[in-house]
């Protein structure tokens, strides 16, 4: 089955039923849905940021019992440092929490769903899905 890792945006668009979420629906269908977590990461800060309220907290945690979370590894690391190190070679500025999505894509030989296509310019190796405009 075909491996994709979702990206943070992609997570909170189908959250919120926001009209991009629906264009990532499809590409989630039949697929094994991983994210990084650094996703959960940045999910779990919103949620403290904006001080959700403790139900929009349960219904977050439920939604993503869909996702299978890659935890931190040694691979993950050494991959994480080659994104780095490739995007900056190549004159692009990756931010660390985007080269930890894109290490788990390229570790999980999965495509990687973004609404934020360019914040990956500097990472080669795997298929960009975006439905950005």
């Amino acid at each position: 089955m075909t491996k994709v890792v979702a990206d943070t945006d992609v997570v909170s668009y189908v959250f919120k039923n926001h009209p991009f979420g629906s264009c990532y629906d499809a590409e989630l269908a039949g697929r094994i849905a991983l994210i990084s977590f650094i996703a959960v990461a940045e999910i779990e800060r919103w949620m403290l940021q904006y001080r959700w309220g403790d139900q929009r907290i349960e219904m977050l945690r439920t939604f993503l019992q869909r996702f299978t979370v890659v935890p931190s590894s040694p691979d993950l690391c050494r991959k994480w440092a080659e994104v780095m190190v490739a995007a900056q070679a190549a004159g692009r500025r990756i931010e660390s929490a985007d080269a930890w999505i894109a290490a788990t894509a390229l570790l999980h030989d999965a495509s990687l769903l973004t609404n934020n296509r360019n914040d990956y310019l500097g990472v080669t190796g795997f298929t960009l899905i975006s439905h950005a405009p």
